[in-house]
């Protein structure tokens, strides 16, 4: 999932070298609002691989972004992208570890996500909201490149994983809850 900020995020902060023969995984891939996969694929990167919970358009492999390590194995990519999904996902800080973890070191990710303010969208659920405070805390553990606020009610990162990762205790780690039916 994506839309015209992500996408010009993603053009304004990947750069060529650091996709051109690299293996990218975009987690979240079904395409229903566009996707940086056009983009990216003119970069040239050795492999682009899309998974997403179900069969679509833009989906190469079903995965659950909480089976990343499962499915591909630690450190098995150099560009890692989860756009508007963060905020879908339940366990959130399982999945920023399977995030971070199936990134190489001195890999890339990129994220976006929806931020206080932004509209109940349950699509198909709906949970949290991230702050560029919370962003700046989740990815302390690795090189914070770009952090900004999306004018749409959103946050955007780049981070580097740094070569010697040392991953962030984020279990007691609270997040604003938009979905009052989900009990954390």
């Amino acid at each position: 999932m994506c839309n015209k900020n992500c996408i010009e995020f993603g053009k304004n902060n990947l750069r060529k070298e650091e996709i051109e023969n690299k293996r990218v995984l975009e987690i979240g891939s079904l395409d229903i609002n566009g996707s940086l996969r056009n983009f990216i694929e003119t970069l040239k990167p050795a492999e682009y691989i899309g998974v997403d919970k179900q069969k679509g358009k833009g989906v190469d492999v079903i995965c659950d972004v909480n089976e990343l390590i499962t499915t591909f194995g630690k450190e098995s990519f150099d560009v890692v992208i989860a756009t508007e999904i963060l905020e879908h996902i339940a366990f959130w800080t399982l999945a920023i570890s399977n995030i971070k973890n199936v990134c190489k070191p001195n890999g890339i990710i990129l994220i976006t996500t929806r931020s206080k303010g932004f509209p109940y969208h349950g699509y198909p659920d709906d949970f949290w909201r991230y702050e560029v405070d919370d962003m700046k805390k989740i990815f302390s553990d690795c090189e914070v490149m770009t952090i900004e606020k999306d004018e749409a009610i959103g946050v955007f990162v780049k981070a580097k994983k740094p070569k010697d990762f040392a991953e962030n205790n984020l279990e007691n780690f609270k997040l604003y809850n938009i979905n009052s039916k989900f009990k954390v």
